[in-house]
């Protein structure tokens, strides 16, 4: 059975995009380019899924190293596991993807990072509590939520 994962960032208070993109995008802080460097650190050689404007962000020389997948709505997320055996899948965002799969997800790993400015997409704590025996990893404070 896959083991199904979800790493992710948030802001101050839980912001997770804005107009399509991560609302800290291009933001040249240490603690924004540490996350990114340990996202890819951490899924190498791993499944990531996640929907085509998500995707469509992943460099293409971290394609070499990691399987990506481009999910969509109509795709049964049971199904999309089911594809990948026993291996280590890390679902990517955004608010609509973590929602549908949500229920398969064993472990979450996020960071808050030092972003307090505008959002149009949010981290919802009730996504933590949809699988049974979900972990989470909160690193730097990320949640206030106790499973």
């Amino acid at each position: 059975m896959a083991d199904v994962r979800a790493m992710l960032a948030i802001g101050l208070r839980g912001q997770l995009g804005l107009n399509g993109h991560l609302p800290w995008e291009g933001a040249t802080d240490r603690a924004f380019k540490d996350d990114v460097a340990r996202f890819f650190q951490v899924t190498r050689g791993h499944v990531l899924i996640a929907g085509p404007r998500t995707v469509a962000t992943v460099p293409p020389a971290a394609t070499a190293d990691r399987t990506v997948v481009t999910i969509r709505s109509t795709d049964a997320p049971g199904d999309v596991i089911a594809q990948f055996g026993d291996r280590i899948i890390y679902i990517g965002g955004g608010p609509a993807v973590w929602r549908s799969y949500a229920h398969l997800i064993r472990h979450w790993d996020i960071t808050r990072l030092p972003y307090d400015g505008p959002a149009d997409r949010w981290f919802d704590a009730n996504w933590l509590t949809l699988a049974k025996n979900s972990t989470v990893t909160d690193n730097a404070g990320a949640c206030d939520v106790r499973l």
